[in-house]
């Protein structure tokens, strides 16, 4: 791939062999004739996910494949992806196949209708979730909305479109992945939601049950809320004389 893409879309990948090749044929098929290219960061998985990535790119030239030497996690992953990305927009996705690529046209016209915009983040309509999954979502988002002082609807959504020059100003942190709405407004960018589809897991596993949600999702909300109220005003005008 020699040409610029316009696009970059981060597939952050962990433990999703059987998903992963027919993600990446649905999401050619969504951003069709556009110049874009995905990158796929494969976070240490042990069940060939990393071979059946290359083996997918070997056949799509608009693929590139990327390997964390650790286990690094999901924020881990988005940065790896994103400072690898070569687009003026970068995309976001989960690779457990529940986001809809199909959705990926309707949120970047919207990211390019408005210069003023930073992002434009998903939030998942008719949730194929259990209902226990559900109220714990529902309490996490209220719970963190309360600690940062933010409003975000859905803040577990995999789906967004940044631009890029945004994706420089945030702070690198393990977790950062479920506070990017947030961090993208103190960084004094301007964030629009946007409803998107969600499917039912075809294959794999959540890699995540109560008790990490909990910890974690605690844990780095205590740190986003330190950085609110510890980000400078810096801002300045020349005076005249």
């Amino acid at each position: 791939m020699t040409a610029r893409p316009d696009l970059s879309l981060v597939l952050p990948v962990h433990d999703e062999r059987d998903t992963v090749a027919s993600l990446v044929a649905e999401i050619c098929t969504a951003l069709g004739d556009r110049a874009f290219e995905i990158v796929a960061v494969d976070d240490a998985s042990a069940d060939g996910s990393r071979e059946e990535l290359l083996r997918v790119a070997r056949a799509e030239p608009r693929l590139r494949v990327l390997a964390l030497r650790a286990r690094g996690g999901q924020s881990a992953a988005l940065a790896a992806g994103w400072t690898a990305a070569r687009g003026r927009i970068v995309a976001t996705l989960d690779a457990d196949g529940q986001n809809d690529p199909a959705d990926l046209p309707a949120l970047l016209a919207r990211l390019e209708a408005d210069p003023g915009l930073a992002a434009v983040v998903g939030a998942r309509a008719g949730r194929s979730d259990s209902r226990w999954k559900l109220v714990q979502s529902r309490v996490a988002n209220t719970f963190r909305d309360w600690l940062t002082g933010d409003r975000v609807r859905d803040t577990g959504c995999g789906l967004k479109v940044i631009r890029r020059e945004a994706l420089a100003t945030l702070p690198q942190f393990d977790g950062m992945h479920r506070f990017l709405p947030t961090l993208l407004r103190l960084a004094g960018g301007r964030v629009a939601e946007a409803p998107v589809r969600h499917r039912p897991r075809r294959a794999g596993r959540s890699k995540y049950g109560m008790w990490n949600r909990a910890t974690r999702g605690l844990r780095d909300a205590l740190g986003v809320r330190w950085l609110t109220h510890r980000r400078l005003r810096a801002d300045a005008e020349e005076l005249s004389h």
